[in-house]
């Protein structure tokens, strides 16, 4: 499946691709990423929205919160704790960057661990141990008497 085919499906009612939200569960290949942050914001739908929050009259005017979401991927990033739209923006960029970077991490394969013998022994033998001293510690079974 290519990585196309996880971002678009088809709609039921036509025959044009549109974009699927939960289709991306994860990318084989992702793509590169810009070094540029201009380059990085041409592929990226900007959306602008009231932030909200602390800042009172001004933020509840201005649309100083910022999403980008990466067409490519699929990932969206925000930020609204700056009253200034540019710094928003910036910092979403960060954000986006970092995640972006993160997709191309590969974590190293676990290595394989046997436990030895002598290890196993005494994990049986401590726990042979245990087992005796809370039996010793139960009151002792009453004998028939006939």
């Amino acid at each position: 499946m290519s990585m196309l085919d996880k971002l678009f499906r088809g709609s039921h009612d036509s025959d044009t691709l549109r974009p699927d939200a939960g289709a991306v569960t994860e990318i084989d290949d992702p793509p590169p990423v810009p070094e540029d942050d201009d380059a990085l914001l041409a592929e990226c739908r900007v959306d602008t929205f009231r932030a909200g929050g602390k800042g009172g009259q001004h933020q509840n005017t201005t649309d100083s919160g910022v999403r980008l979401v990466h067409r490519p991927t699929g990932i969206r990033c925000e930020s609204r704790t700056e009253r200034s739209q540019l710094l928003n923006r910036r910092r979403a960029l960060a954000r986006l960057r970092e995640k972006l970077e993160a997709l191309h991490v590969r974590p190293e394969p676990r290595k394989k661990t046997r436990v030895s013998r002598a290890r196993k022994r005494k994990r049986v033998e401590n726990k042979r141990r245990r087992g005796d001293t809370k039996r010793l510690r139960k009151n002792p079974k009453p004998r028939d008497l006939d």
